[in-house]
């Protein structure tokens, strides 16, 4: 029998999109099955439903780091999502399974009960600041692979390895010429276009900026905007030849990186690597309130390879899009593409080798 390799990881979708990159990598391996354990109605259910791998839905609850009466019912949801993990993973055998989690807080009942049921974990982390939940698992951990050397401080050492972020494989094809989204075609020979995401939830923050330029934005740019599945309604009836607000952008993500002009997002890791990946300077406006400012530190890592732009919330406030476009065009830095695209590349690849290792060991 083949190794079975059992992922989890949700909350986000910066903790989903690096799983489905290294399953995808594994499926064409016959000799290893994926499956994945997740939250019953987290966006992790909903898009690894778009891969046709077996999914277990389990009870979870969040982490928080401030006191708040949630966290009892939360913590309720945990103890249920550890009985059920175990359950599920009482039917694998321990020698042929491997648990892989990518971490949020999703992930934290699946890596109990695999230790209590004494499968094999590893666990990835994206962001250059470790979260909550996988500086817990790691202690459950085999192995622990980070994204971004900065991160190696949160974990035991003898635990780490670097791997890199397992971005997908669009980031290394060639720039596309239009593209179809929501029933509009973008190309590249009209007005640049200048791309506005807050993440798959959307950001009021980036929300009320855009709403409040979009007059003078759309003089210059067609401006596409990943508003969230919450604000649609809001900015649905401003729809313009200039302005397409969508809800939640898929597939077409890495497309739209590399056609635009220049991208405007929070500094979650799995946008950031992705940039990076195909070398795109970009403006980024990290999240104040994640865990330990890691999204501060993510773009960060853009700054110090690309030149990209790294302006605070505080910072933000006191200025406005325009005027960091203006700014963000008249630096000139060269972006180090080279560097930036063999990292994604290697680490989708090293991960999936990595997986593939321990079956041949078992052996």
């Amino acid at each position: 029998m083949g190794q079975i390799v059992i992922f989890t990881g949700g909350g986000s979708g910066g903790h989903v999109m690096p799983a489905l990159t290294i399953i995808r990598e594994l499926l064409a391996d016959h000799d290893v099955e994926c499956r994945y354990i997740g939250g019953r109605y987290g966006i992790e259910r909903q898009l690894v439903s778009e891969i046709e791998i077996p999914y277990y839905p389990i009870f979870t609850g969040k982490l928080r780091r401030y006191f708040s009466w949630e966290n009892l019912l939360d913590l309720f949801k945990v103890v249920l999502g550890i009985i059920q993990s175990v359950l599920i993973l009482s039917s694998f055998s321990r020698r042929n399974t491997l648990i892989f989690s990518t971490g949020g807080f999703v992930s934290l009942p699946v890596v109990i009960g695999g230790w209590l049921t004494r499968k094999e974990i590893y666990i990835h982390e994206q962001t250059a600041c470790a979260g909550l939940a996988n500086r817990i698992a790691a202690k459950f951990a085999s192995r622990v692979y980070i994204s971004f050397e900065r991160s190696k401080e949160n974990f035991p050492q003898e635990k780490v390895h670097f791997s890199g972020y397992p971005v997908r494989r669009e980031c290394f094809e060639s720039i596309p010429s239009s593209l179809e989204l929501n029933g509009v075609t973008l190309t590249l020979t009209g007005p640049p276009i200048l791309f506005i995401t807050g993440g798959g939830n959307g950001s009021a923050l980036l929300n009320q900026f855009v709403e409040r330029e979009l007059a003078l934005l759309t003089e210059k740019y067609i401006v596409v905007h990943q508003v969230g599945k919450k604000f649609i309604e809001q900015f649905t009836p401003l729809r313009s030849s200039h302005y397409l607000p969508v809800e939640f952008i898929r597939s077409e993500m890495i497309e739209l990186f590399k056609m635009a002009a220049v991208t405007i997002s929070r500094a979650g890791a799995g946008t950031v690597c992705e940039l990076m990946a195909i070398g795109k300077r970009s403006i980024f406006i990290p999240l104040k309130m994640a865990q330990k400012n890691e999204q501060y530190f993510n773009a960060l890592e853009a700054k110090e390879l690309l030149g990209s732009m790294v302006v605070t919330e505080d910072e933000l406030l006191d200025n406005n899009l325009g005027h960091l476009l203006d700014q963000f065009f008249a630096q000139r830095d060269e972006p180090n593409t080279g560097k930036s695209g063999a990292l994604g590349a290697q680490a989708t690849t090293y991960l999936a080798s990595a997986i593939r290792e321990r079956e041949k060991k078992r052996e």
